[in-house]
């Protein structure tokens, strides 16, 4: 109303020109709420992977994880390698594309994430704070097998991964590789059962070389990319 020459514009096209800019609006909303509840630890974005430094990067597999089909297929990721290699940041790039393409995301250090179960244990949060991780469509599990299990831990993994396992999609970022896993979980038959919902139809990306974070600091003044 407030721009004269749209009056020369037919009503149809004014109308559709304010409904897809409402649509637009509100699907910028939902994506910003839904990186809100992400919890990302780093700024990421499938775009700016640098492909440039020699680190083991399959560049046709991660196009392919850019569709997002291996959430619609319910599939894992693991992503392995030594630190500062860019772990976590690629599993945020891949979580923030989750996000782009509708997706609910949320990332979680696994270290701090078995501590919460106990807590919520004792206060009755237990069953709403495993139906909530088991409704979320990517789960982020960053720095698995920093540290030993215990036998508590490792069923509660047993029992976040059995919810998921076939029905929602999980990232996992560990230091290990993953042929080190079982023997890092400890206890052989718990190990076969965490292992076979997790490791099943997962794509596999693992890192190699020098750390990331050594290499921007040797370069000041520019800009960091992974």
């Amino acid at each position: 109303m407030q721009r004269p020459e749209m009056t020369e514009v037919p009503c149809e096209e004014r109308l559709g020109l304010l409904v897809d800019r409402e649509r637009t609006a509100r699907e910028d909303r939902r994506l910003q709420t839904r990186l809100h509840q992400a919890k990302l630890r780093q700024t990421a974005c499938m775009e700016d992977i640098d492909y440039r430094h020699p680190r083991g990067l399959d560049k046709a597999l991660l196009l392919r994880l850019a569709t997002c089909q291996w959430v619609r297929n319910r599939h894992n990721v693991l992503i392995t390698g030594p630190t500062g290699i860019g772990k976590t940041w690629l599993a945020c790039a891949l979580g923030h594309q989750a996000c782009r393409e509708g997706w609910t995301v949320l990332s979680l250090r696994l270290p701090r994430l078995l501590q919460e179960f106990p807590l919520a244990k004792g206060d009755g949060r237990y069953v709403k704070l495993m139906t909530a991780l088991a409704k979320t469509d990517v789960l982020i599990l960053d720095d698995w097998g920093l540290a030993p299990l215990s036998d508590d831990n490792r069923r509660d993994l047993l029992e976040l991964l059995e919810d998921r396992h076939d029905c929602r999609a999980t990232i996992v970022t560990s230091q290990l590789p993953v042929e080190h896993w079982h023997e890092a979980i400890g206890e052989p038959t718990l190990a076969d059962a965490i292992l076979e919902r997790l490791v099943h139809n997962a794509s596999k990306i693992a890192l190699k070389g020098d750390s990331m974070r050594t290499r921007q600091a040797t370069v000041p003044k520019q800009a960091p990319s992974v």
